[in-house]
């Protein structure tokens, strides 16, 4: 079982976050939900808010072999500005580890260094945030190294299924992959 946090900034995308942190608990994995300014996190279409048990402050990075970014405005630029997250992506980063993000969330792994010299993807548009270098356009979800993105809304159970792949093996992942009907992935 692998563990996972899940940082959430108020103007996350409900569909991405809740993809991801259903796919990969699904998987068995210990999935970490931490809010970055407070335990009430609000999304950014719906007014849902997530009440969450941690703040990203009081968690240890070094705990944890994935960490994964949803994206959503203004939650994306909320972790691509903070300090704490760049420097949680930078330490997860050095260690070898597992960092993940979609849609407009990439631009906090451009921020943080991590896509120099990488390939990714992020929602179309925000390119200009993350860079010319290494983008492309027309997958639904990039891996280059420890380096996991994707586009968008429509994508995330296919990109939580591939973060499944990289830490629970292929089995889980076709397991998952026919139990969510995922076959377009």
């Amino acid at each position: 079982m692998a563990k996972v946090l899940v940082p959430l900034a108020d103007g996350f995308e409900e569909i991405e976050a809740m993809a991801i942190i259903d796919v990969l608990n699904r998987a068995g994995n210990s999935v970490v939900v931490a809010g970055l300014f407070d335990n009430e996190v609000e999304g950014a279409n719906t007014g849902l808010k997530v009440l969450v048990h941690d703040l990203l402050k009081d968690v240890d990075p070094e705990e944890f072999d994935l960490m994964v970014l949803p994206g959503g405005l203004p939650g994306a630029e909320h972790l691509a500005k903070s300090e704490l997250v760049q420097e949680y992506i930078k330490r997860m980063n050095e260690k070898g580890k597992l960092v993940g993000a979609i849609c407009a969330a990439p631009w906090a792994l451009k921020e943080a260094g991590v896509l120099e010299g990488k390939k990714h993807t992020n929602y179309p548009g925000f390119e200009e945030k993350t860079g010319q270098e290494g983008y492309i356009p027309d997958q639904k979800v990039v891996i280059d190294g420890n380096v996991v993105t994707s586009r968008g809304p429509g994508t995330a159970i296919c990109f939580a299924l591939e973060l499944v792949k990289l830490l629970n093996g292929e089995a889980m992942y076709q397991q998952l992959k026919e139990g969510l009907l995922a076959d377009y992935c």
